[in-house]
């Protein structure tokens, strides 16, 4: 298993390129296969997740050319070969349930994918999902299949557009709600939807293929049956999780980075917390300039939410900055009940973060009353030691690579296939900004070079065309 080893206490500086994000390129792969048109995606992420999602179309008849270098991704489904989704793909992560509401509108036959994966960060049940398509007319089932189970899903009579209300306004059950409604007969409304930027990028896209869809007032979104599709070409938006994240690293290690790319709008939340601490940063035309202008200070009370509220994953890398910040600041979770499990290992290291069952905010909260450790109080600024660290999840895995770029001595960090599925060529990005970090192949005890790493690791044309200047 592949480690990564980390020497922090050195500043970052320099210009780095954010990738397109990976909450939107795998959702809008699928959406593709609504149509029997061919689709062109530009910055595309060179991950683990697209390289999943990839295959789950092939499954399913998709045709397919990724060029890694360019970042351009060619897919079209002319007929579907197969609408069986096999049981490899069973918790490798959730892409697999969006196949239902993209493929209900194609075929008469059973839709069969198997149960949803995924980070373990909380429960995040299908049930909106379901309710939702069988208002449109589709007809799911869960079944047990040797040692997983599936859901088969079909809509012999086609669907029909209507009013639905979800409970929650979750991305993938707005995101499959749609996708449904695009082929179904007539008008469907949606509402209380998610809005994040993810989710408009997928309207944006599917916009071009032909799809009548508007957001209108009130978290409500508006589908027209889509009887005619057309070619589409589209460049996926700026993955705001990875800038955030290299935001974080530039101010945490006291450095200077341009991030290429950054999105003041899809940012704004973020922008403000990190203002309200003393981070430092700088709007330009073409990205945002993060910087350390003195002690971070404490004080801060975060609630995380639905967009435009603060986004879930910018929490865990943002509580390793706050052990940083002078004096006691608030983190209410509200949208996962367990993405707390990763402060263990922070506790290891140094950090001095207490956690809560209470509701330590102000929001509405699903978890009230459930017993949950959804609250933290975190005082600083206390310094990190390096420790030795597995990763349980993909924003855990980035809040551990923080933490050991604060550290003063070495970290390894090992479960580094959680940052595959979500960072392009972190180490590279990393290590050109002046991180002193290596990823070891293996069980191999020898830490390696840094060039020998890079050149084993990073494309050639990533090595320069993925940062700037």
């Amino acid at each position: 298993m592949d480690r990564l080893v980390i020497k922090g206490g050195v500043p970052l500086k320099g210009s780095v390129k954010a990738a397109g994000a990976k909450n939107a390129i795998t959702k809008q792969l699928v959406a593709s296969l609504l149509s029997d048109k061919r689709s062109i995606f530009y910055n595309v992420p060179n991950i683990a997740e697209v390289e999943i999602t990839l295959d789950l179309c092939r499954e399913v008849g998709s045709e397919v050319s990724w060029n890694r270098d360019e970042g351009v991704i060619e897919i079209i489904t002319k007929e579907l070969k197969s609408v069986y989704v096999p049981q490899r793909f069973s918790g490798s992560n959730r892409i697999p349930i969006l196949m239902i509401g993209a493929l209900l509108g194609r075929t008469n036959e059973d839709i069969i994918v198997p149960t949803a994966g995924g980070c373990k960060i909380g429960k995040r049940p299908i049930d909106f999902h379901i309710q939702a398509l069988e208002k449109l007319g589709a007809s799911i089932e869960y079944r047990e299949m040797r040692k997983e189970g599936a859901y088969f899903a079909h809509a012999h009579n086609g669907l029909s557009g209507t009013v639905i209300q979800l409970p929650y306004p979750s991305v993938m059950a707005t995101e499959n709600t749609i996708l449904a409604a695009s082929r179904a007969r007539g008008t469907t409304l949606i509402r209380n939807a998610a809005i994040e930027p993810e989710v408009m990028d997928l309207i944006l896209f599917l916009q071009k293929m032909g799809v009548s869809i508007a957001l209108e007032a009130d978290r409500t979104i508006r589908i027209q049956e889509t009887k005619q599709f057309f070619e589409t070409e589209h460049r996926v938006l700026t993955d705001r999780v990875e800038a955030a994240s290299l935001a974080l690293a530039a101010i945490s290690t006291k450095g200077r980075v341009f991030v290429e790319g950054a999105n003041q709008i899809a940012m704004v939340t973020f922008l403000n917390k990190l203002r309200e601490i003393g981070g430092g940063f700088e709007i330009k035309s073409d990205g945002i300039e993060f910087f350390y202008q003195g002690q971070l200070k404490g004080g801060l009370h975060l609630e995380t939410d639905v967009h435009p509220g603060y986004l879930t994953d910018w929490q865990q890398p943002f509580v390793v900055l706050l052990t940083q910040a002078a004096g006691f600041s608030v983190v209410h979770e509200t949208v996962y009940e367990n993405r707390f499990g990763y402060t263990k290992a922070l506790q290891a290291m140094g950090a001095d973060i207490e956690l809560f069952t209470a509701c330590l905010g102000s929001k509405e909260c699903r978890f009230a009353g459930h017993n949950f450790y959804h609250s933290a109080i975190i005082r600083g600024p206390t310094p990190l030691i390096g420790k030795e660290i597995e990763i349980p999840d993909l924003r855990a895995g980035f809040a551990y690579v923080l933490a050991a770029l604060i550290a003063a001595d070495e970290s390894q960090i090992s479960g580094v296939a959680y940052l595959d599925r979500g960072y392009e060529n972190i180490v590279g990005k990393l290590g050109a900004l002046g991180a002193d970090i290596v990823r070891v192949k293996g069980n191999s005890e020898k830490a390696l070079k840094k060039k020998e790493i890079s050149a084993m690791i990073i494309p050639s044309s990533l090595s320069t065309g993925s940062l700037a200047g």
